[in-house]
């Protein structure tokens, strides 16, 4: 059974700290994210000892193996830095999965790297490149594999995606899109 989501957990905590902020003075404030950086390094510290344990021990990089199959001990791991693959392996993975739906579509992406910031940059191939429905391949498939893989990367920048153009009506609402239907013309008889 999977846990919370540690980047859900991280932003809670944050919030937590937020609200904290607004009520509290400022040596609470201080106190309280001292007291959450001192239990996430010291649950760190644990978790480092025992991947280290495990390393070390006959059979032990196949269990850590099965460990990252885990959602919650993948993330501890990553936010950890104790994944046994970097970043830049688990995102090349993730889009090794999404590469067949692209080449249903003749396209393709490919990893152009990752900054200092934790943004990562694609860059669309084939049909995909410039095609108008590439913001929803890019959000639906591509964002998503990314995301599960390594939810450390803050951000994703995809060249050759086109930005869908959203027509506007009355009172600013979008328009929906309407196509025209051959209707059959009944034979007189």
């Amino acid at each position: 059974m999977d846990g919370p989501d540690v980047g859900e957990v991280g932003e809670h905590i944050e919030h937590l700290l937020g609200e904290l902020a607004a009520v509290a003075e400022p040596g609470v404030v201080e106190k309280a994210e001292d007291l959450v950086h001192l239990l996430l390094e010291f649950y760190g510290a644990g978790l480092t000892r025992v991947v280290d344990l495990l390393r070390e021990a006959e059979g032990g990089e196949r269990i850590l193996g099965l460990l990252t199959e885990d959602q919650h001990v993948k993330g501890l791991l990553i936010l950890h830095d104790l994944h046994p693959k970097s970043t830049l392996e688990r995102v090349t993975e993730a889009l090794d999965k999404v590469r067949p739906y692209l080449g249903s579509h003749a396209g393709d992406v490919d990893l152009v790297g990752v900054d200092d910031q934790g943004v990562l940059r694609l860059q669309l191939k084939g049909t995909c490149d410039g095609c108008p429905s590439s913001t929803v391949t890019v959000k639906y498939a591509i964002e998503k594999a990314i995301h599960d893989a390594a939810p450390e990367i803050s951000d994703i920048d995809v060249a050759g995606v086109v930005e869908e153009k959203v027509e506007v009506g009355p009172g600013g609402r979008p328009l929906l899109p309407l196509q025209a239907l051959e209707c059959p013309v009944p034979e007189s008889a």
